[in-house]
């Protein structure tokens, strides 16, 4: 199926993942986008929105991570003249200022029990009460969610209503982080230099090759909303026509990500616990080979050949401590 413009991507697995976009696009059932801080849920969920029905209603975009609770109610549901204090007028809430077009719960995973309950009365309902109201008000917008956040497993720690998830996940679109979609970073970066060289009225017209070698290289573990800060950075120290490597972070620069977990393959340490406890047998058996080695149930000549590995091990580590103190 072919994606319309303005997606441009090389991923096959973005690929599908707009394809199947495109098609749900079409309908009003509930989405659930997922996947990690900064890739580009929001991007979809306008996507979702314009190649919609909908698409000449407004596409209103809340983080509910931003609001504590109270705030929150009055952000998606608005409020009545003199219902708290500093209420000073009624107010529409999101959801009637979305009405006929598109309500995007940004981090609905952040959502507290209680409010969760509130969500979904009105995502069952299609209607809602402002606060400090008893008038019910009916709504008809299409609600696309998201969360970096494992529902299922929010669920399962009853940290998020199993009905609301349920609720909220007709349609799920799992976005791949930038490091599995190494394709799509060239088309990325020249589509954000642009936009943001010309929101910043800069007169930037690309990167050098090593700058762009540099922009290829990098992990961008912060996902596209790390690449665009990075350019809108490089955008500003630029002083040619061209982002070069110094204007670059330091990080991009350097080619390096988050420190890399440092592990040992899991071989090797079952190899290790295995002499450890040929060597704890043979103890109890006084030195004697023989018995120890029916004891472990393998020859004599695998446990000697074990425990001479383990005395090669053991030399080896002693000889390296000792070169590294000289």
């Amino acid at each position: 199926m072919k994606i319309p413009s303005p997606w441009c991507t090389e991923s096959p697995v973005m690929s599908r993942l707009l394809a199947l976009a495109a098609r749900v696009a079409i309908v009003d059932s509930t989405v659930l986008i997922t996947g990690e801080s900064g890739v580009g849920k929001e991007r979809v969920a306008r996507f979702l929105h314009d190649q919609s029905c909908r698409a000449r209603a407004p596409f209103v975009a809340v983080n509910c991570g931003a609001y504590a609770d109270a705030l929150l109610e009055s952000e998606l549901f608005g409020h009545a003249r003199g219902a708290f204090t500093g209420a000073v007028q009624d107010r529409l809430g999101m959801f009637e200022a979305a009405e006929s077009g598109t309500l995007f719960l940004d981090e609905i995973g952040d959502t507290s029990p209680v409010m969760q309950v509130k969500l979904l009365r009105v995502v069952q309902e299609r209607q809602l009460r402002r606060l400090g109201e008893t008038k019910v008000r009916p709504v008809d917008v299409r609600i696309i969610t998201a969360t970096h956040r494992d529902l299922r497993q929010e669920v399962r720690q009853q940290r998020f209503r199993q009905d609301l998830y349920y609720r909220l996940h007709v349609i799920e679109l799992v976005i791949p982080p930038l490091r599995e979609r190494p394709e799509d970073l060239r088309t990325l970066a020249g589509e954000v230099l642009a936009h943001t060289a010309t929101r910043l009225q800069r007169p930037i017209l690309g990167y050098t090759s090593r700058a762009l070698e540099d922009v290829l290289r990098y992990s961008w573990p912060g996902n596209v909303r790390e690449l665009e800060h990075a350019i809108e950075r490089a955008c500003v120290l630029a002083t040619g026509p061209r982002i070069d490597v110094e204007d670059l972070p330091d990080v991009v620069r350097s080619g390096l990500g988050p420190d890399p977990i440092q592990v040992r393959p899991l071989r090797e340490v079952a190899r290790e616990h295995q002499r450890a406890y040929a060597l704890e047998i043979l103890t109890r058996c006084d030195g004697d080979r023989r018995r120890a080695a029916q004891a472990l149930g393998i020859s004599a000549t695998t446990l000697k050949r074990r425990l001479r590995a383990s005395e090669r091990a053991r030399w080896s580590l002693m000889h390296k401590s000792d070169g590294s103190a000289s």
